[in-house]
């Protein structure tokens, strides 16, 4: 199966990851506070920038610098096989506090700071827009150089000045204790009148004009909406419109539509809240916005379905055009089913075609046009449906792994624990499954593993390696322990190169292949 412009041939040949940068990265024995640890990853449509989001309210941007060395012909380049000889590279750019944490008087309830979702809006006059949003409130920012004005030439050098007071921008400057600039007695208060006269000994044989002028450019991030007040459950997903112009936003029950300009109302286009919560059975946990139909959105629930809803049928998108589900096995019911499949993520491919959606246990890829079953399962967490007692004790069983598409639709990736990620293959012929480490060294943990099981998982030998804190009857693929407070939930795939970036805790890990 080809995706959306990748050849069979090339994604039939597994991908060599390699290190490419970190930042943040801990020291050994570093102990990692809370506010630091990322809570989201977002690449813009270029690919020249990416955010990350934390805990602590804050949104930290990054830009590429390599593409600079070879001006506008570098996508020519690459269209004619061109070979890049540097691996991306990025560099922080700047960051700036997105959420504060708020009390909600009402209900009595705090709400956090913690940034659950960034998403890039589409650029203008060399400025960057961004959506950002917590579990209440959704912010609009804008992030743009700005020429920092300077003034020269002062009358007085500001260095010797004793304190009467600032003259004009950011510069103090003063004068003698017994003159001003203007001739004005200094014993006076700063900025009084009077008709004193007086000069000092000499006069003043010239007098110059400061200058204006501009010479360094701070980057600024300025809030430019704040669309606030219109869900009563935590957001959960933002979602930009391929129109430019609209964007979602989805709680547990309801998915609302609003304008970028307009940030006083917002319109309710999806409710799952039944009249009576009691008869509730399932809540939303992830939506987004076709990449082309502008019309055309997904959202997923907790029961493990897609729908696919039209938002030219009606105002209230009450009925899906589109359900996507795959049957229960029988016989296979317990008590942990329905939580293991929770979808946590969906994704669209770029082409539009396919759906990506993650659960606990697996990655399952739809076609959008066939709604019988998805056309690819990966397994992700098999080896731990036996632990399923252990993980809901410690409630890892409810973590939220995120899932990312390559930007040609032929590999999909996805995190797990001991910050692990797996990336698949997923065109026709393809049985490229790798498991990599968030670390300068990805590959020392890797082994190729079937994605579709083919013989017992426990047949794959490896050596057995004790990790402190976990439990050594939870192991992956290469027999090495499980640590379940080390989790990688948070990955974005370059829009358009095999690049990816992942977040474990407080770290910001970058590889290409």
């Amino acid at each position: 199966m080809d995706n959306g412009g990748g050849s069979s041939e090339a994604a039939a040949q597994p991908l060599e990851w390699k290190f490419s940068q970190v930042f943040g990265e801990r020291t050994a024995g570093e102990e990692v506070q809370e506010v630091d640890i990322i809570s989201a990853i977002e690449f813009d449509k270029s690919g020249d920038h990416l955010a990350t989001g934390d805990r602590g309210g804050r949104v930290v941007l990054f830009e590429r610098t390599d593409t600079r060395d070879n001006g506008g012909q570098r996508r020519d380049l690459e269209m004619m096989d061109y070979s890049m000889s540097r691996h991306p590279e990025f560099r922080y750019k700047t960051e700036f506090q997105s959420h504060e944490p708020e009390f909600d008087y009402l209900k009595s309830l705090e709400i956090e700071e913690k940034i659950n979702k960034i998403r890039w809006c589409q650029s203008a006059n060399s400025a960057l827009y961004l959506l950002s949003t917590n579990d209440k409130t959704i912010k609009l920012w804008k992030v743009q150089e700005k020429k920092v004005k300077k003034v020269f030439d002062w009358n007085v050098h500001p260095e010797k000045a004793a304190g009467n007071g600032p003259i004009f921008g950011s510069h103090v400057s003063a004068i003698p204790k017994s003159y001003m600039a203007n001739g004005g007695c200094g014993e006076r208060n700063f900025g009084c009148a009077s008709n004193d006269s007086s000069f000092p000994p000499g006069g003043v044989s010239s007098l110059r004009l400061p200058v204006v002028t501009s010479q360094e450019t701070n980057l600024v991030a300025g809030c430019r909406r704040i669309y606030a007040h219109a869900h009563d459950y935590h957001i959960n997903s933002i979602s930009n419109n391929s129109d430019g112009e609209t964007f979602i936003s989805a709680d547990d029950l309801r998915i609302n539509l609003w304008n970028l300009e307009i940030s006083n109302q917002s319109f309710n286009i999806v409710d799952v809240k039944p009249a009576n919560m009691e008869d509730l059975t399932e809540v939303i946990t992830s939506a987004e916005f076709h990449p082309t139909h502008c019309n055309m959105l997904a959202y997923s629930s907790s029961k493990g379905s897609i729908r696919l809803i039209d938002m030219r049928q009606s105002a209230l998108c009450d009925t899906h055009s589109k359900l996507f589900e795959e049957q229960e096995a029988p016989g296979t019911r317990s008590f942990f089913t329905e939580i293991i499949a929770s979808i946590s993520d969906i994704k669209f491919a770029r082409n539009g075609r396919h759906i990506l959606s993650r659960d606990y246990m697996t990655l399952k890829l739809w076609d959008i046009n066939m709604d019988s079953g998805p056309v690819a399962t990966f397994q992700v967490h098999e080896h731990l449906r036996p632990k399923l007692c252990d993980l809901y004790e410690n409630d890892s069983i409810f973590d939220k792994f995120e899932c990312c598409l390559s930007g040609d639709g032929g590999r999909v990736a996805t995190g797990s624990y001991s910050n692990l990620f797996r990336v698949f293959g997923c065109s026709e012929g393809s049985a490229e499954s790798t498991t990599l480490e968030a670390s300068k060294n990805p590959m020392r943990r890797q082994v190729q593993t079937p994605s579709r099981p083919s013989r017992p998982l426990g047949s794959l030998s490896g050596v057995v390696r004790r990790v402190k804190g976990a439990d050594n009857s939870a192991l992956d693929a290469n027999g090495n322990a499980f640590d379940f407070s080390m989790k990688l939930l948070h990955l974005a795939w370059h829009p358009s190169e095999n690049s990816i970036a992942c977040a474990a805790s407080n770290s910001l890990y970058m590889y290409y292949a």
